[in-house]
């Protein structure tokens, strides 16, 4: 974890970091600011309103983490320093690797800026046609380079061989969302591993694992060995999803050593974390009894959505993860959005020109109930 850094550059960074934020994950955790349903002081959705537009996992912190935090909260008056060792520690111990493989950072959103800034020093950004590609624009919105995309396979997957292909000495890193948001779309593991192999030979793979935690089988479909192996492949993860923190802002990258201390240099480090989010990731980090409880409970709404959408002709994609990408045929997802509001219901709109889709994610049961109850009557009032 470098501490030196060019004052400017990480400054610049940083504010690029908030500013993509700005409009994209916490622009997912309410609706624009003339909406009836944005509250003025609210820490969680207003009392009746189900909030299914962030991805959020609402059964989290655990109550570990929750104890934690309590015991953090009256030492907020002094900096990180113990904290972030111990929870680099953790996370090193756990996947085998030695502590200056990791760094860790405000959500995974901070270290993913970084890592695009970095890469817009020597190229452009290469990735598929649909991703969570907001962080990757700092490449763009700080005029580095660009983002390069390629087409989606024809069931709107991540087409591996087209991304390999595509790879000429203009692309100084590939970015791979796995699984994918918005689609929920999880890649076969042996295929990506492959890819992640090859490509890292002509390029930096970024592999955006913010839900591997969520799939039915996490380790196996973890890029993170290839790191130990010595690969050219960064892994980012969150404590933002599975471990229910997306509002305790912590998150970790997994690189070679020299890749970490080269996006030290662009804002990523201990700088924007806070005591209350580490004590709660330490508590929580190997607490398997809530992430199984967590999966579970995700299964359940992601059965009832499913069903849902089925008996009012409908589809989706098959996820992986704790929101689904809904086709809406012929309705625009906007009016959609704006439909369900209306019902006391926030989902998500338009992605880029995917006019006709929808991602909704899975809250509380009650909440995906009431996504269930006004489906009908929505899909009705535009048809």
């Amino acid at each position: 974890m470098s501490v030196s850094m060019n004052r400017r550059v990480f400054l610049g960074a940083v504010a690029g970091a908030a500013s993509l934020m700005a409009g994209s994950r916490l622009a997912e955790a309410a609706t624009d600011k003339s909406s009836p349903l944005r509250p003025s002081v609210q820490y969680g959705p207003p009392p009746g309103v189900a909030r299914l537009n962030a991805n959020e996992n609402p059964y989290g912190p655990s109550p570990a983490a929750l104890k934690a935090l309590a015991e953090a909260g009256a030492q907020g008056a002094y900096y990180v320093g113990d904290s972030v060792k111990k929870l680099i520690s953790m996370i090193a111990e756990y996947h085998g690797l030695s502590p200056e493989y990791i760094t860790l950072s405000p959500g995974s959103s901070g270290g993913l800026v970084a890592a695009a800034v970095m890469a817009g020093q020597s190229g452009n950004i290469l990735g598929p046609d649909l991703f969570w590609d907001t962080t990757s624009r700092a490449i763009e919105q700080q005029e580095l380079g660009k983002i390069v995309r390629t087409p989606k396979t024809g069931d709107m997957g991540i087409d591996l061989d087209a991304m390999y292909a595509s790879i000429d000495d203009s692309v100084s890193m590939v970015q791979v969302t796995n699984p994918n948001n918005p689609t929920g779309m999880l890649l076969d593991p042996a295929k990506m591993r492959d890819f992640c192999i090859k490509a890292s030979k002509k390029a930096v793979v970024l592999a955006d694992e913010a839900y591997n935690e969520l799939t039915d089988m996490p380790e196996q479909n973890s890029m993170i060995p290839l790191v130990k192996q010595g690969h050219n492949v960064i892994v980012a993860r969150t404590f933002s999803k599975i471990y229910g923190m997306a509002g305790l802002r912590v998150g970790y990258l997994i690189a070679q050593p020299e890749v970490i201390q080269s996006m030290g240099r662009y804002g990523i480090g201990w700088y924007g974390l806070n005591q209350a989010g580490l004590a709660a990731a330490i508590a929580s980090y190997e607490d398997h009894a809530f992430m199984d409880m967590s999966r579970g409970k995700i299964r359940e709404a992601r059965e009832m959505v499913t069903d849902a959408i089925k008996a009012n002709g409908l589809t989706a994609l098959p996820s992986q993860t704790n929101f689904m990408f809904v086709n809406l045929g012929d309705i625009n997802a906007e009016a959609f959005r704006a439909g369900m509001e209306k019902e006391k219901v926030m989902i998500r709109g338009i992605y880029r020109d995917y006019n006709n889709w929808s991602r909704v994610s899975m809250g509380r049961l009650e909440d995906v109930q009431m996504y269930v109850n006004a489906l009908p009557k929505v899909l009705d009032s535009l048809a």
